[in-house]
């Protein structure tokens, strides 16, 4: 059953949304470097394009926040001591132009996959992606980027541990709203301990640094937010790729579960070639102002579930509201004092979360282990991505070129997945048992 929404109730449904996906959508560009402005603009513009694309009366009432997925591209192409630019001198700002073009060119392959879709069917495009191998993907994903967290971590176990504690605890024995953003509450609530720390106790860092810097505070309230122009380099752009495969799975993941609870099939009215290519556009207008790639929030799928409320009108509400955001400096700046450490904090629960999410979807989509065609193609997938970023490194020289493939493992592990799929035949003596 539906909710018939006052134009009052709808505004504070869309602000409901907005804090959903708050806490995940800004860690994105805290993590990376990027502007925390650009990402909410980029965030709201593109989850309005979202539903304009599929169509505003009957789009799936989904939020379009920033991608963790493309976190780890962002983390190995701009890495200071072995991404693709390391020893060249090169700015941070640089090396983050290439990460967005990279962006922008995955993107285009939502684009691609949708017109695959229309072509030869969700069916048969499903054979050639299957679970098997979209959830070691994100299994790798997950656990590639363990290490940013416990290196963000270091200087303030403290606040680390005290974030993860408030995280976990609202997560487990939380109730109603507070269940839904446990994320923001863990990081608002470690941030109240930092203040009392820093002003109460003027306690410091492990390495003696504050542990709150206002520096950027007392910005005009609204200001422009800093744009940024994409860069674009084959390497950059091969490193991204691989990440647009995890998140086109999101988005199908998203898709099904949104049709199973209100009664709408999502899939074919409007339909995945349709959301795929407003999801694709929205990744692609991220990149071209120096935003990260979006994706659809299962955040705010959450909330969906939870309120029965599927009025796409109130996640339009959400996307303006976060664009209006993403013109405030002073708002930005309050955003960047939090230390680094309750940053930290929360993402070894977020990252672990996206490892678990790849175990779970094995679990959900009862992909059968006892199949030895399943098990090479996810222990192959697992030791070239982990082996080939945490190895000893390899370069190959093409045409005068060298490339690193420490950089490419995940790309290089998705090939290979998806050739082994195609080529390996399933235990035929396992369905004679079926």
């Amino acid at each position: 059953m539906q909710f018939q929404l006052s134009n009052g109730k709808r505004a504070l449904m869309g602000l409901q949304h907005l804090f959903a996906m708050f806490g995940a959508t800004i860690l994105v560009p805290l993590l990376t470097g990027l502007s925390v402005q650009v990402t909410l603009l980029a965030v709201g513009i593109g989850t309005i394009l979202f539903h304009l694309i599929a169509g505003p009366k009957k789009a799936p009432p989904v939020f379009l926040g920033s991608s963790f997925a493309f976190m780890v591209g962002i983390r190995l192409i701009t890495d200071a001591e072995a991404g693709p630019f390391a020893g060249t001198g090169m700015e941070m700002t640089e090396k983050l132009a290439y990460a967005t073009g990279g962006i922008m060119v995955a993107g285009v392959l939502y684009l691609l996959l949708a017109l695959l879709i229309k072509l030869v069917g969700i069916k048969s495009f499903m054979k050639c992606l299957p679970t098997v191998v979209t959830a070691p993907t994100v299994i790798l994903i997950g656990i590639m980027l363990a290490p940013f967290a416990i290196n963000q971590s270091a200087n303030n176990l403290f606040l680390a541990i005290v974030t993860m504690a408030i995280i976990i605890a609202f997560s487990v024995w939380g109730k109603g709203m507070t269940k839904i953003i446990p994320i923001l509450l863990g990081i608002a609530g470690a941030y109240i301990i930092s203040l009392i720390m820093h002003f109460g106790f003027q306690m410091t860092n492990a390495d003696g640094s504050a542990i709150l810097n206002f520096g950027e505070a007392g910005r005009a309230f609204i200001g422009l937010p800093p744009l940024m122009l994409p860069r674009f380099n084959l390497l950059s752009i091969l490193i991204m790729l691989p990440f647009a495969l995890a998140t086109i799975a999101e988005h199908i993941g998203d898709m099904v579960i949104l049709s199973r609870i209100s009664g709408r099939d999502y899939i074919h009215d409007p339909g995945l070639v349709r959301t795929l290519c407003g999801d694709g556009v929205a990744t692609i207008i991220g990149g071209a102002i120096g935003g990260p790639a979006t994706t659809t929030y299962s955040e705010n799928v959450g909330v969906v579930t939870i309120t029965k409320v599927f009025d796409p009108r109130v996640l339009q509400l959400a996307g303006i509201y976060a664009v209006l955001l993403g013109f405030s400096p002073l708002f930005a700046s309050l955003i960047y004092s939090i230390p680094d450490a309750i940053i930290g904090g929360a993402s070894f629960i977020l990252y672990g979360m996206i490892a678990s999410v790849g175990i779970r979807n094995l679990v959900d989509e009862k992909v059968n282990l006892a199949d030895m065609k399943n098990c090479i193609i996810i222990s192959v997938m697992l030791v070239i991505g982990l082996g080939l970023r945490f190895g000893n490194p390899i370069t190959i020289a093409i045409h005068n070129t060298d490339l690193p493939l420490d950089r490419l493992g995940v790309v290089i592990a998705v090939i290979v997945g998806i050739l082994l799929n195609i080529i390996l035949p399933a235990d035929k003596s396992l369905k004679q048992e079926e």
